[in-house]
């Protein structure tokens, strides 16, 4: 039987749309002034040279932004089809591609990562230093799995653990993320290494994703770009999103700056900044590398934001990217590295999943449910399916988060929403 709507309840109804209590039907809640104001404050305070923006709420645009320059020292203006290197937003779309296979039946996420991986055979991991001042190491209490590649719970040495170990030397030395090696000599290398940790036991941010990189091609019998190229960015329409920059690429492609203490923004030099996409380099990485636009990951962050389809093309079933967005996190894993700083968050398969509302203003605002990652030079993505909102932030500067500037967009997409909006 169907609910009957009073006179009186819909009177209510009508007279707090009036008193802007909610929003009427259909109405926007972006604010395109307040998000404008809070970016072009960044390039006025000369904060950041350039910065973009794109908003999507409940399927259409909501918002588009550019302001200040791609490239100041040639006045080339940012604009929405400024390309940028999205260094670690790569991630996701390599969880996607892996994620195809799952769903296809070519492997199962608690299978041990040496069933595809001979290179893993015989890990060990690193328990301390010998009285010769060598590397010591133990068995692993379990075999590394597929999930732990997913989420950074594999225990593979990370540059971003910055303890000085035989390990790290021994890491340095083998040099597995060299641009000279193919995904295999990359896992042959990092198979030849103790592990830093056993596995589940921390969360450390490392060279997992390079390795499900691995696994597609091994799953699938084609190299990993081709499989980006023909499974993903070709049925999206994706036509700018690339690891090896063309011609035609170099004219729209945003310059990178190196920020410091003081505030000032300096130009890195180009041979030193587009070294990796400027040549095609046998290393195609899982975990960074990408060039692309707002629209090209518009349209990929879409997708997820719809279920795993973008028009009439499926990437992936609804449930698959369900499962991507879930908190896999084991209970028993407290040493998360810097992932609190991201907010209340979980982690999912490779992106980070947000399990709590901002704890206080100082946080960032966003939604539970929604998941996210960002890249090295400050750029930022996030899926909120409870708000039916998606976002992409585009800039170039690094290191990453000097700039208040992901807390500052966040906030203002999400002022008028009270349940997300930290305070």
């Amino acid at each position: 039987m169907k609910p009957m709507h009073t006179p009186a309840m819909i009177s209510s109804a009508i007279l707090a749309v009036v008193l802007g209590l909610q929003p009427a039907l259909g109405a926007s809640r972006i604010d395109k002034a307040k998000i404008d104001a809070s970016l072009r404050g960044f390039v006025d305070s000369k904060a950041l040279v350039g910065v973009s923006a794109l908003v999507y709420e409940g399927g259409h645009e909501a918002y588009f932004g550019a302001f200040g320059q791609a490239d100041r020292e040639a006045g080339k203006p940012m604009t929405r089809d400024t390309l940028v290197q999205i260094f670690s937003m790569t991630k996701p779309i390599t969880g996607v591609a892996l994620m195809s296979l799952y769903e296809a039946g070519k492997f199962q996420l608690d299978e041990p990562l040496a069933k595809y991986f001979p290179e893993f055979a015989d890990l060990r991991v690193y328990s301390g230093v010998g009285a010769a001042g060598e590397a010591l190491s133990a068995p692993l209490r379990r075999p590394v799995t597929i999930r732990d590649i997913t989420r950074h719970t594999a225990g593979f040495y990370s540059n971003n653990d910055p303890t000085p170990t035989p390990l790290a030397d021994m890491f340095r030395a083998a040099d597995p993320g060299s641009k000279s090696n193919t995904l295999a000599q990359e896992a042959k290398k990092l198979g030849a290494l103790p592990l830093l940790f056993q596995p589940g036991s921390r969360w450390l941010y490392g060279p997992s994703v390079d390795v499900q990189a691995l696994l597609v091609e091994r799953l699938s019998g084609m190299p990993f770009d081709q499989y980006l190229e023909q499974k993903i960015f070709k049925p999206l329409g994706m036509k700018n999103t690339r690891y090896v920059l063309q011609a035609q690429d170099r004219a729209r492609l945003a310059a990178v700056y190196d920020w410091h203490e003081d505030g000032s923004l300096s130009r890195e030099p180009d041979d030193e900044a587009f070294e990796f996409n400027s040549h095609d380099w046998p290393l195609k990485p899982g975990s960074f590398g990408l060039v692309s636009t707002l629209d090209d990951y518009m349209r990929f962050a879409r997708m997820l934001q719809n279920g795993g389809q973008l028009g009439a093309k499926r990437i992936l079933k609804p449930e698959t990217v369900r499962l991507m967005a879930t908190d896999a996190m084991p209970a028993e894993v407290t040493d998360t590295s810097w992932l609190p700083t991201k907010g209340q968050v979980g982690f999912g398969i490779d992106v980070a999943v947000r399990i709590r509302p901002p704890a206080d203003a100082k946080e960032a605002s966003g939604a539970v449910g929604e998941f996210f990652w960002d890249g090295a030079a400050d750029t930022l993505f996030w899926v909120d399916p409870k708000n039916k909102i998606t976002a992409v932030l585009f800039t170039q500067y690094r290191p990453f988060g000097k700039v208040p500037l992901h807390k500052a967009f966040r906030d203002a997409v999400y002022s008028a929403i009270p349940d997300a909006e930290a305070h």
